[in-house]
């Protein structure tokens, strides 16, 4: 396993870290449950190969993450570093160490190593986090007292908000998305590691969308890589301005393989790294061909989820990543994430077209859409 300098934390990690979002399930009695026993196995066996980030949240596997980690980390708990997440709900200070609390119970732990402002954006910092008798208070004091060792934020808002929330100075690391399909926190992950912060990624492989089979992909770097999830991860670690990439790992056998991968002396070259922004980028072009994302199409009358059809269909039309594609397709409507209705809603009113800066025969696209994805 490799290690890097987390920052000007002191601390050294291994350039992989275990994310506790997917732990498996069993199916006991119809009931499909969180195998606690298996999610030990995997935490503990990725502990022997030398990984030592793990990474958990209160609302990750229906609740029940942060307490299957905490049984994982006894015996490992001097040897290992934990982070976890505060999702701030409010501008109450209290309720901060309320939730504080309540992760350190579920953990069994007396202190939480990285301790993240969950998701925060820019205005919800200056809005509800740094005021009196807010979270930010809250969190120095709880720092203070030794019950968090570094405080962090994780990080979904503007890419330009990465660097001023990075200069508020109040943050030892920060945890953002990175990866060869979305490459927009790019400078913002260059600015911390000038400033000291720690970086830990998330989605490394795009959620699971570079981790399935693409000839595309797999064919970005000479002689080609042996899956498009061992080249996404690569081409993570590969930046030097990354200390850790985070992998959601659901399986023993993605244990062993993303480990052998991070183990993986040997980094992607500039050239190759070159290759694949340049083809990346060539594709990205290319989806903008089918649409941009840009939503002006929305709302739909019928509520058809007209940005995310393309976005799917581009996945499977530019990149290969068909399998992936139809299974995003198919959810569609039935989650809180990815709301709406399928192509076959469509009742061919046109009003999508009328308000399309492209001029997208957008239509004509849901159709081949739904005959290409369902």
């Amino acid at each position: 396993m490799q290690y890097r300098k987390l920052g000007n934390t002191g601390i050294n990690i291994s350039t992989l870290g275990f994310g506790a979002m997917r732990l498996p399930q069993t199916n006991i009695d119809g009931k499909m449950v969180f195998d606690t026993e298996e999610s030990i196995r995997m935490i503990h066996r990725a502990f022997e190969l030398g990984v030592n980030y793990i990474d958990t949240a209160p609302y990750y596997c229906e609740k029940q993450s942060e307490e299957i980690v905490g049984k994982a980390i006894k015996g490992w708990r001097d040897k290992i570093y934990l982070s976890t997440k505060n999702p701030i709900e409010d501008a109450s200070g209290d309720h901060y160490r309320e939730r504080l609390e309540n992760s350190l119970k579920k953990l069994d732990t007396d202190y939480i190593d990285f301790y993240h402002m969950w998701g925060i954006s820019l205005e919800s910092f200056e809005q509800k986090i740094n005021v009196k008798d807010g979270p930010l208070s809250a969190a120095l004091k709880a720092k203070d007292e030794g019950l968090i060792k570094h405080l962090s934020f994780s990080f979904h808002d503007k890419a330009e908000n990465m660097i001023k929330l990075i200069d508020t100075g109040y943050f030892e690391t920060v945890l953002c998305q990175y990866n060869m399909l979305d490459r927009s926190n790019e400078a913002g992950i260059v600015h911390a590691h000038e400033k000291g912060l720690g970086v830990v990624i998330m989605g490394p492989i795009g959620g699971g969308r570079l981790g399935a089979p693409s000839e595309v992909i797999n064919k970005l770097i000479p002689g080609g890589a042996k899956s498009s999830a061992e080249l996404a991860l690569r081409f993570v670690i590969s930046n030097p301005n990354v200390t850790c990439a985070l992998s959601g790992m659901g399986s023993m056998a993605m244990v062993e393989e993303n480990v052998t991968v991070a183990s993986n002396g040997q980094q992607l070259t500039d050239d190759e790294i070159n290759a694949i922004n340049e083809a990346m980028e060539q594709n990205k072009k290319l989806s903008e061909l089918y649409c941009t994302g840009c939503n002006y199409c929305m709302p739909c009358p019928k509520e058809v989820n007209i940005p995310k059809i393309f976005e799917y269909m581009n996945y499977h039309r530019v990149y290969r990543l068909t399998d992936y594609a139809k299974a995003e397709y198919k959810s569609i409507g039935t989650n809180e994430w990815v709301k709406g209705n399928r192509a076959d809603a469509c009742v061919d009113c046109g009003i999508c077209e009328q308000k399309c800066p492209q001029k997208i025969q957008i239509r004509k696209q849901l159709k081949e859409s739904a005959k290409e994805l369902a």
